[in-house]
C-alpha cells in the first residue's frame, strides 16, 4: 500500500509539474522593440515597433516575413490592428500622429489619417467589425478619439468640449491596450483607462467617469490596459509604475459590470509587478504582461502567479483560435504553451 501511495504521489506531482505554462521564444531576429501585436488566428499574427518594424506570420510564429513601410523607417509604430494575412492597420504615435493601411499583406502601405497638431499622440487602436477608434493623450485637456465606420478607410475626430481631463492626465502607449470597444453585452460601449496625474475609468459615448484604485500621481503611474471578458460580464485592468515595476500594490482591479453602474474588486494577491498588457484566456483565466514579468490568474483575477520573470510588454490571444503571443523589447515574440 505505501509503495502504491508514493507511486499516486509521485504521479500526482509529475502532472502538476507537467501542466504549468511555459513561455516559448520564436523570434528575436529584429533590433526593434513591439508595443503591438495583433493575433488573427491560431496562424496569422502581426507585430509592429520601433524603427519603423512591422512582422507577420502566416504559420503560427514558426517563420516571419519583415517589412519597413516606405518613408516611416524611422517611425514607432505603437499599435496595429490586423483582420487577415493581406489586412492591418498601424499607428505611429507622434507629430505628427499617422495611421497606415494595408490591403496586399504589407507590401504598401497607404497614409489613411495624418494629424500635425502641436502635441499630437496616438496611443492606441481597437476595432469591432468595421468600426474602430483610436485613442491619443488629450490636447489641452480634452478628448482625443478618432472613430472610423469602414475599416480604416477613413477617420474623424470625435469632438468634447468639456475639459474632462486632469493637468497631466494621459494615456500610455505601452500596448495597445488602454481603449477596448464591446463587441456583445457592451457593444456600442468603449472603455478607456487613463494614468498619471491621475487614472480613471471612461466610458462612452455616454460619458461616466471613475476613478480607479490604481497606483497614480506620476508621469509613470496608473492603469496600462484594460481587457472584456469573453462574456463581457466583467473586465480586468492592469498597470502599476513602470520606473519602479516590481511594485505589487495597487496595479490591478476587476470590473463587474451591473445594470447602471460598475462595481470594482481588488485583487487578494496582485500581478508581481508593474503590467501594461492584460488578456482573457477564457472567462476565467487571464495572462497579464510586463516588464517585470508575467502572470496568470485561474480565477477571474483575484489571485495572480508569477509563471515567468522575463519582460514582456504585450500579450494578446488569437481572436479566432486558442494561441497566446507575447512581445517586447530586443525583438522578442514569444507563445504561450500549455
Amino acid at each position: 500500500m505505501k509503495n502504491k501511495l508514493c507511486i499516486g504521489f509521485y504521479l500526482l506531482m509529475s502532472s502538476i509539474v507537467y501542466a504549468q505554462p511555459r513561455i516559448q521564444l520564436v523570434d528575436s531576429s529584429q533590433k526593434a522593440s513591439y508595443r503591438g501585436l495583433s493575433v488573427v488566428d491560431n496562424n496569422i499574427v502581426w507585430v509592429s515597433g520601433s524603427n519603423g518594424t512591422v512582422g507577420k506570420s502566416t504559420n503560427g510564429g514558426k517563420s516571419w516575413q519583415w517589412m519597413h513601410p516606405k518613408g516611416y523607417e524611422k517611425s514607432d509604430f505603437r499599435d496595429i490592428e490586423a483582420f487577415d494575412k493581406n489586412t492591418a492597420i498601424i499607428m505611429a504615435i507622434a507629430e505628427p500622429g499617422i495611421i497606415l493601411k494595408t490591403k496586399d499583406g504589407g507590401i504598401t502601405w497607404r497614409k489613411v489619417f495624418q494629424d500635425t497638431t502641436k502635441g499630437v499622440f496616438l496611443d492606441a487602436l481597437t476595432f469591432t467589425g468595421k468600426r474602430g477608434y483610436a485613442i491619443g493623450d488629450p490636447i489641452d485637456q480634452h478628448l482625443y478619439l478618432l472613430k472610423t465606420i469602414d475599416l480604416g478607410e477613413h477617420w474623424h475626430r470625435i469632438k468634447k468640449d468639456s475639459k474632462i481631463f486632469a493637468v497631466d492626465e494621459a494615456f500610455f502607449a505601452s500596448s495597445g491596450g488602454n481603449i477596448i470597444a464591446g463587441r456583445k453585452k457592451l457593444k456600442n460601449k468603449i472603455l478607456l483607462v487613463s494614468g498619471g496625474s491621475s487614472s480613471r475609468l471612461f466610458s462612452f459615448p455616454s460619458l461616466q467617469v471613475q476613478e480607479l484604485p490604481i497606483i497614480m500621481g506620476g508621469g509613470s503611474r496608473g492603469a496600462n490596459a484594460i481587457a472584456l471578458s469573453p462574456n463581457e460580464e466583467k473586465a480586468m485592468i492592469v498597470g502599476g509604475d513602470f520606473s519602479i515595476d516590481t511594485i505589487s500594490a495597487a496595479n490591478s482591479i476587476q470590473l463587474i459590470f451591473k445594470k447602471g453602474y460598475i462595481d470594482m474588486k481588488s485583487p487578494t494577491t496582485n500581478p508581481h509587478g508593474y503590467r501594461s498588457s492584460v488578456t482573457y484566456i477564457n472567462d476565467k483565466k487571464i495572462i497579464s504582461c510586463g516588464t517585470s514579468g508575467i502572470d496568470i490568474s485561474e480565477d477571474g483575477g483575484m489571485n495572480w502567479q508569477l509563471i515567468s520573470k522575463e519582460s514582456y510588454h504585450v500579450v494578446q490571444k488569437a481572436k479566432k483560435g486558442d494561441a497566446i503571443f507575447l512581445a517586447g523589447n530586443k525583438g522578442r515574440i514569444a507563445k504561450l504553451m500549455p
